[in-house]
């Protein structure tokens, strides 16, 4: 047997609320998307004036990151990136169209040495997605040490 830890939506909402408080923070219209360990959206808010085309995106990320175990920025960091070419997962982004992101902005969230779920982030660039990711993980961990798991 095996202990999964799954996030809830109580869990996400301070995980979006302090993503969208840094990027009003930074000026950026941005989609973010938080998933369970297994990609399933649990919440998702996309600021007004945002792209449309965010939602997807952000879902895309989040799933990928939880998923893949990974921020989503890593598949393509030179030179060892697994998803740059010539490297061991080149073309891994073609394996579920649509659904899987290598690029800026899907981040892992962890409790207890287990991916528990994942933040996507769209609308900024690179910089801009990672300070919002950054914050919603900040959040998570924060929210997690004020209400332990039972």
């Amino acid at each position: 047997m095996h202990t999964i830890y799954r996030i809830t939506l109580d869990d996400a909402l301070p995980v979006l609320a302090a993503a969208r408080q840094k990027a009003e923070e930074i000026g950026v219209k941005q989609t973010i998307c938080v998933v369970d360990e297994s990609g399933q959206v649990i919440a998702l808010h996309r600021l007004p004036g945002a792209r449309l085309t965010g939602v997807d995106i952000s879902i895309a990320k989040a799933f990928t990151a939880a998923g893949h175990e990974r921020a989503t920025h890593k598949f393509n960091e030179p030179p060892h990136g697994p998803a740059l070419p010539g490297n061991e997962a080149f073309g891994i982004s073609h394996m579920l169209p649509g659904k899987f992101a290598i690029f800026v902005g899907g981040f892992p969230i962890e409790h207890d040495g287990q991916i528990v779920g994942a933040v996507g982030v769209s609308g900024g660039n690179g910089e801009q997605d990672k300070a919002v990711g950054a914050a919603a993980l900040e959040a998570f961990a924060q929210h997690i040490a004020a209400n332990p798991p039972a």
